[in-house]
């Protein structure tokens, strides 16, 4: 007999609306607040004098998805823990973003990275960038969106279109109404929201299984290890591919893409340069 299908209880459901109708909220709340989104300094850069809480947690959250909450647990449970050494690279990324790319933006008094492209290499290569970036995003959010759906999906009666299109309507919502505050304030809250869920899987993980035996079964069965040094490029995960494409992908992360650009634009006044 096959395991019998879980599905959300009334409670569930009701915190899943909840959920929406809170981050819907606040992009309402922003909108008819303040400044009101009235210009292009209060709506991308939401006045720059966000307070530190939430650009931080907005950062932290524009780096953790549904792709990364569902997708690195299957690859741990297939492939074992190397992915987690793809993080060590992070300082390092940062350290360069900080210091090397951010300070050249924020001299440039730019709204977006792709501005200065265009004040500093011509017209031309702002388009293609961004045309990049476009097909990119595209691309990602199509996957980010498909990925929560299918969850739902598989724990109700919602198709993933209806899945997709509900949460994307929210978001797109929120975010029109109530520029980068709303995005801001509503990623402290869906992150808050993300960590509880993600602690209460690992406590409940942990308190049945136990600790110990965690670790147990991970060595035993091969996925518990550290990434070699070999420089062949066939092998899924080495300590040098794992370095070199962390640290490039924060450094997009934080100095490339227009969204975080916004996010740390807010945060002007704390980055130490």
């Amino acid at each position: 007999m096959g395991s019998e299908k879980a599905v959300l209880s009334a409670v569930d459901y009701i915190l899943f609306i909840l959920m929406l109708l809170v981050s819907a909220g606040i992009g309402l709340y922003f909108k008819f607040s303040g400044g009101k989104q009235s210009t292009t300094n209060e709506f991308l850069l939401a006045g720059k004098n966000m307070p530190i809480l939430p650009v931080a947690f907005s950062i932290m959250a524009s780096f953790i998805s549904a792709v990364s909450v569902i997708g690195i647990p299957a690859e741990v449970y297939m492939f074992g823990i190397y992915v987690v050494y793809y993080y060590v690279s992070y300082p390092i990324g940062a350290v360069i973003a900080s210091y090397v790319c951010l300070p050249v933006f924020f001299k440039s008094g730019e709204c977006t990275v792709y501005e200065y492209l265009e004040k500093r290499f011509g017209k031309l290569t702002r388009t293609l960038t961004s045309m990049v970036f476009l097909v990119q995003t595209m691309l990602y959010m199509a996957v980010a969106l498909y990925a929560p759906a299918l969850a739902l999906s598989a724990v109700t009666n919602m198709s993933i279109w209806t899945s997709v299109i509900s949460v994307g309507v929210v978001c797109t919502f929120y975010c029109t109404l109530g520029g980068m505050k709303a995005v801001l304030w509503t990623d402290l809250f869906q992150a808050m929201l993300m960590f509880i869920g993600i602690f209460a899987i690992i406590i409940k993980g942990f308190s049945d299984i136990g600790f110990s035996e965690v670790f147990r079964i991970g060595y035993e069965e091969d996925r518990i290890a550290i990434p070699t040094l070999s420089p062949s490029l066939t092998e899924r995960y080495t300590v040098w591919n794992l370095l070199i494409q962390g640290s490039i992908l924060l450094v997009n992360e934080l100095w490339c893409k227009s969204d975080s650009n916004s996010e740390i634009a807010d945060f002007e006044k704390y980055i130490p340069f």
